[in-house]
């Protein structure tokens, strides 16, 4: 699939099979910085657009190499939102013979929810997903192996530090503040639904960005050999809201977890993740390694497996095609 996100063009490949988890076979990613490209009026720059090009044009042909079998081409909040959105996908399916899909927000967070489903098992019971993207905030709930209910909030990492903080660093407290105001009202307007719903017998969290805050401030947890989760605990993440304030992006980038890349928005991130927990009533969560991506794929290997999809099915996701019946891209591989 190629993933196109806020920050960067994510190609992945992985061997499906009814009954087995994806099994990865390569992952590569460019960075294409969308959302730094977006003006206060919601236009992607036309620099971005051309980056959003080659790196389509390059994973391409990078699938074609794998000798990949489906194409699954789509775009997530960044480029969704966009008020020049269709423009900038007709560049890339013109440029490319491409056509990338978008989901919905709530659509997302169903797939993550099927992503964490997937790997915390049936034993999990009743699950809460917390997913902090670069546009968006992704909050779902369920006992099944899809939500009961699902939303999706315009509070991503890279979105409020664009629009609610700064450009230098450190933060001053009223600024803090004040995106602690605007991230709680929205939260507060948007969620009772949610906290009406059963408590939860696991709470879970996905994205770079809980997994980045639960190595700050969390602890690693065991898992048989796979990759380790964290636990994060609201007090535990509280007192790194004002340190994080307190510090330039070098100075940032230089603590447990952090990345450079990441620097700047890391203090967003954590002011929206002690939020939603508190409004949310989490006291402690553990990361999960899958996301929306696998999510994707196992909702298609339920497909292959005779089950109905994910209601309401994704009507702005396009069909999965066979990569060589897609228009133009043997000659994309050829360029490239």
């Amino acid at each position: 699939m190629i993933d196109i996100g806020s920050r960067t063009v994510h190609l992945m490949i992985a061997e499906l099979a009814p009954g087995r988890p994806p099994e990865p076979v390569a992952s590569w990613k460019q960075p294409v910085r969308v959302a730094e490209a977006t003006d206060r009026q919601g236009v992607i720059r036309p620099d971005a657009v051309r980056s959003l090009v080659g790196a389509v044009t390059a994973s391409a042909a990078a699938a074609l190499a794998h000798h990949v079998d489906r194409l699954i081409p789509f775009a997530t909040s960044a480029v969704r939102d966009a008020t020049n959105r269709d423009a900038v996908l007709g560049e890339i399916e013109a440029a490319t013979g491409i056509r990338v899909g978008f989901m919905a927000g709530e659509e997302e967070a169903r797939l993550t929810f099927r992503a964490a489903r997937g790997w915390l098992g049936w034993s999990a019971g009743r699950i809460l997903l917390l997913d902090i993207g670069g546009g968006s905030l992704e909050i779902a709930c369920g006992g099944g192996r899809y939500p009961d209910l699902a939303v999706s909030l315009p509070l991503g990492a890279d979105r409020l530090t664009r629009h609610h903080l700064p450009d230098a660093t450190p933060v001053k407290k009223r600024d803090v503040s004040a995106l602690r105001r605007h991230v709680r009202s929205v939260l507060g307007q948007c969620t009772a639904e949610l906290r009406a719903q059963p408590a939860p017998a696991s709470c879970v969290a996905t994205s770079r960005t809980f997994t980045q805050l639960a190595r700050l401030a969390g602890k690693p947890q065991p898992h048989n050999g796979l990759p380790a989760p964290h636990m994060l605990g609201r007090k535990d993440l509280g007192p790194w809201v004002p340190q994080l304030a307190a510090k330039t992006d070098e100075q940032r980038a230089r603590l447990r977890g952090i990345s450079a890349s990441r620097a700047r928005q890391s203090l967003a991130g954590a002011i929206v993740a002690e939020a939603v927990m508190e409004v949310m009533e989490v006291e402690r969560l553990i990361t999960c390694p899958w996301g929306l991506r696998e999510g994707v794929l196992l909702d298609y290997v339920s497909g292959l497996e005779g089950e109905p999809p994910a209601p309401p099915a994704l009507t702005s996701l396009p069909a999965l095609a066979d990569h060589r019946r897609i228009h133009g891209i043997e000659a994309v591989a050829a360029d490239a």
